[in-house]
């Protein structure tokens, strides 16, 4: 019970109601909380300096110019992502000493500008009065078009009561960066040019150089860093949701990771895990380790027990040993014997890749079928066809010598046999490891780019927004969209929901203008009115209104905003305005008003 009671609720008249043991156990947990907190704090306080340590110290080390910025531009990153979790620890603190603070250059005066001004939905005061505007705010806000920079004006308007001298002003926006120039478009820009186009941050710098604005790399690198941080609990929901099927695929992939202090490299290794190709959901997490040991794959399926579709590889056996089922790659077992073909043109291998087309044939055939049709037609086509392979093999071995390339290729196969073959017996196995394979292959585009990872953190924060990047585009959506889209919502989005944000789940907030204005602007009208391009324009732009619906007549129901879209669209902007306009008027007389217009809007419209 202890462990769930709030905080407000340890006063001193409660704890006088608790027992001895009561406050045992409440002062044990504390103390374990407390040490864990210290520990925590400890450790990233002690990888702060270290990196701060390698920063300054990089100009003693032998790299070449390419080899050293890279570096430069993961240290950087780290340094922002350990600044954010040391803030996450800190225990909330009285307000600061004003202190004298570097100033922002401003922003070149040449850039046009785009002026988006934020007022108060009413200049009447609460008391009655209204009220008058006594100056504003003005906070320029760096975004980027591919190409060309603009820069934004949030202008906030200040408004004051004379009578109650109170004061009115629309509050700051929640951004991913705190007090922060760039836009989510420019944030969302450098993450896909770094994970998805394979940019390093130095390339970035001269392309934001020859469109008018030279960004320092080492700021480049604060804004991945704190973009990594903000997007993780994202990457830990799609992980979890992965985990709750019963298919996986698991393959892994190396990439040169830097080692500290030294001035070399090893070789770690970049783990994928996806959802079986059957399964209802197009995603994939990437999970970066020091090796390839196979403890790291056991930590991150944790818990999870079902049937993983995967290679030979040693490191998955011993989770095979406590309950998860093995599902072989045909892909890897017809390898062998293309090879081996290609190589001498064996006859053996020929007719070993002439009984796999078989399999592949009828594979292409039943991939649009449910499962319990697919597992049906394996088992009347399928199974027959690689029973007779298997007695086929097991002849032929028993005539090839231990050393044989052939016969190595044929072992294969048979020591995998059970593996190999569990898809016949499941209709919702795939039947080889493609899947992943093809989603890892981005990773294996880039490590011509990369050189190597400037440290583990730096790897697991591109295997963390490499998983959202390429999970988008499973889903085929633009990255760029996606990722403005997710960072303009996650600093106000409630963290019960961050399902809705996962991008086999993600919707836009806007889909195209209306007059002129971005769509998903609070405009509060009906898809339908936001999709409606001819239309809009002969209308001024309505008020915002968020619950028009709740003032529709019962007569327009869900189907009418497919049939009769505009006259519904007309209906909402109409009532809105009347809201508006009343803003003191009763629900009823609101509605009566809508009522009236009704028929004027289906009139005009028709």
């Amino acid at each position: 019970m202890l462990g769930t009671l709030p905080v407000m609720l340890m006063q001193p008249q409660f704890l006088d109601d608790l027992s001895a043991e009561q406050l045992r156990e409440m002062t044990t947990r504390l103390l374990t909380e407390l040490r864990h907190s210290q520990a925590l704090n400890a450790k990233l306080t002690h990888e702060n300096a270290l990196l701060k340590r390698m920063k300054f110290a990089a100009q003693s080390e032998r790299f070449n110019p390419e080899q050293r910025s890279l570096l430069e531009d993961e240290i950087e990153a780290d340094l922002a992502a350990v600044a954010v979790e040391i803030e996450h620890l800190q225990p909330p603190a009285a307000a600061p000493e004003a202190k004298q603070q570097p100033k922002r250059q401003p922003l070149p005066a040449n850039l046009p500008r785009r002026e988006i001004r934020h007022e108060p939905e009413s200049t009447t005061c609460a008391c009655g009065c209204r009220m008058q505007r006594i100056g504003e705010d003005v906070a320029e806000k760096l975004d980027y078009v591919p190409g060309v920079f603009t820069v934004e004006r949030h202008v906030r308007g200040k408004w004051a009561c004379a009578k109650c001298e109170t004061l009115t002003q629309t509050p700051v926006e929640a951004h991913v960066i705190d007090k922060g120039i760039p836009t989510t478009g420019l944030l969302a820009q450098v993450l896909v040019a770094k994970y998805a186009d394979h940019l390093p941050l130095y390339r970035q710098e001269a392309i934001f150089a020859r469109a008018g604005l030279a960004i320092p790399r080492s700021t480049l690198a604060q804004w991945v860093g704190t973009c990594g941080v903000r997007l993780q609990p994202l990457v830990d929901a799609l992980k979890a949701e992965i985990l709750s099927h019963r298919v996986l695929h698991a393959d892994e992939t190396p990439v040169q990771m830097l080692k500290p202090g030294k001035g070399t490299t090893h070789r770690a290794y970049l783990w994928a895990y996806a959802p079986g190709s059957f399964e209802n959901i197009k995603a994939v997490v990437y999970d970066f380790c020091e090796s390839r040991a196979g403890e790291h794959a056991r930590r991150f399926l944790g818990d999870w027990r079902g049937s993983l579709v995967c290679d030979d590889f040693g490191g998955y056996k011993a989770g095979f040993a406590q309950g998860m089922t093995e599902a072989g790659c045909l892909a890897h077992a017809r390898r062998k014997f293309f090879e081996l073909h290609a190589a001498d043109k064996s006859q053996i291998a020929g007719f070993a890749l002439e009984q796999f087309a078989k399999v592949y044939d009828i594979e292409r055939e039943v991939k649009e079928l449910n499962t319990d049709q697919r597992q049906v037609i394996r088992q009347q086509h399928t199974k027959p066809v690689l029973d007779a392979l298997h007695d086929w093999m097991t002849l032929q071995r028993q005539k090839l010598p231990d050393s044989s390339a052939t016969a190595r290729a044929l072992d294969y196969s048979l020591r995998r046999w059970s593996a190999l073959t569990r898809f016949t017996g499941d209709g919702q196995l795939p039947v080889d490891n493609n899947w992943i394979e093809n989603q890892i292959r981005p990773i294996a585009i880039g490590r011509a780019n990369w050189l190597f990872a400037g440290s583990l953190r730096a790897g697991q924060r591109a295997a963390a927004v490499m998983s959202l990047v390429q999970s988008a585009r499973m889903n085929g959506h633009d990255p760029y969209a996606y990722l403005q889209d997710v960072l303009t919502r996650l600093p106000t989005h409630k963290a019960s929901r961050i399902e809705e944000l996962l991008p086999h789940r993600w919707q836009a907030a806007s889909a195209g203008s209306i007059a002129g204005r971005p769509a998903g602007a609070n405009m509060g009208l009906p898809r339908a009115y936001c999709a409606a391009p001819l239309w809009a324009p002969v209308h001024p732009p309505w008020p915002a209104f968020d619950g028009w619906d709740e003032f529709l007549p019962p007569s327009v129901g869900a189907t009418d905003l497919d049939l009769g879209a505009y006259a519904v669209a007309d209906v909402a902007a109409a009532v809105s305005y009347l809201r508006v306009r009343a803003v003191h008027e009763k629900i009823a007389g609101i509605c009566a008003e809508a009522a009236a217009i009704l028929p004027k809007a289906g009139a005009e419209l028709g």
